[in-house]
């Protein structure tokens, strides 16, 4: 076909065939969903739908284009998966979600940094983990009492507050 030799085109890239339709079902919820927002807007033609639609729109034309890419296998070839600092991400954002009612804002927030912070290669839990926490606490401090935004308090926060 267009002087490639056979070995050296690429086939289709089956990972980037399965995106593009989830990219295009995201984008006709969104579209679905900015429907029921023009309702509300009856003066302007400019309303609560419009940022949404564009975003759809916008990813409509991003599934197609990745549909394409795939086919003509365009796309660079992928590393492989480190598993390893995936599975301490996830478990960080597990124990976050566990803690974050029984422990406090602080306290979960400081393990998912620390496992965060393991997964991409810092070894020592016991620094990372007290770390975390202090660094959570200020964020704590700045949008729990000083913006007055809800976050969860736990031991920590109650000894302070």
């Amino acid at each position: 076909m267009s002087g490639v030799p056979s070995n050296e085109r690429r086939r289709p890239d089956r990972a980037a065939l399965v995106i593009a339709p989830v990219l295009f079902a995201i984008a006709a919820v969104i579209w679905w969903d900015a429907g029921r927002l023009a309702e509300m807007s009856n003066y302007s033609r400019i309303g609560p739908a419009t940022v949404p639609h564009v975003v759809a729109i916008g990813l409509a034309l991003l599934a197609v284009w990745t549909a394409f890419e795939a086919w003509r296998g365009d796309f660079p070839e992928r590393e492989p998966i480190e598993v390893k600092p995936v599975v301490f991400i996830v478990a960080g954002l597990a124990g976050q979600m566990l803690l974050l009612k029984t422990a406090g804002f602080s306290i979960a927030t400081g393990v998912l940094f620390a496992l965060t912070a393991f997964g991409f290669g810092r070894r020592k839990l016991w620094i990372s983990l007290p770390i975390g926490i202090a660094f959570s606490f200020v964020v704590y401090i700045i949008f729990g009492r000083f913006l007055q935004l809800s976050l969860p308090a736990g031991p920590l926060e109650h000894l302070f507050f």
